[in-house]
């Protein structure tokens, strides 16, 4: 790929992913070349479709993220890694109406059975089962409960951009070893 179209697709990238986390993924292609200051033939020339973008969004957010969660995996507090971690997902999640609405199937994408969908869940429980090793999360709490955790409360919070911080508190309560 020519620099000049490897930086339109970067800044192409850069600018969906503000525009999906802003608006959803209904916003229109016409809509985000607009913002990127470009024709939305260029938009095309590098994804097929809004389906392509978004996907390629994604990409490099978990990408960030599974590379934040490597970070962490020695960190010296595993407990603190791990619902400091977590809390950040969420809070990027409520934030991401984008990824809400993938979510909740709003455009079909793949991103949750993707070889990087499974890295990014392999970090978290990474994390996860140091957290348990060290005494800090319940033996019995597994990825799946995780997930479902996770996607239900991305769910439940729809259109609001408010963090549920009761809720998260109370997760986090029933996960943390009481002592």
């Amino acid at each position: 790929m020519r620099k000049d179209a490897r930086r339109n697709r970067d800044i192409l990238l850069e600018i969906a992913q503000k525009v999906f986390t802003t608006q959803g993924i209904s916003v229109s292609m016409d809509e985000i070349a607009k913002h990127a200051g470009v024709g939305v033939g260029t938009v095309y020339r590098h994804f097929p479709n809004k389906q392509k973008l978004f996907e390629a969004v994604m990409i490099s957010h978990k990408s960030r993220l599974i590379e934040e969660a490597n970070q962490l995996i020695n960190h010296e507090e595993p407990g603190e890694a791990f619902f400091s971690y977590l809390d950040k997902i969420i809070r990027e999640g409520i934030s991401n109406k984008a990824i809400t609405d993938a979510l909740i199937g709003n455009l079909h994408v793949d991103i949750g059975r993707s070889e990087l969908a499974s890295e990014y869940w392999s970090g978290i429980e990474k994390l996860l089962v140091r957290a348990q090793q060290e005494g800090y999360v319940r033996s019995d709490v597994e990825i799946e409960d995780i997930k479902i955790i996770f996607i239900g409360i991305l769910q439940a919070s729809g259109d609001s951009k408010l963090y549920p911080s009761r809720a998260v508190s109370i997760l986090f309560d029933g996960l943390k070893i009481h002592k």
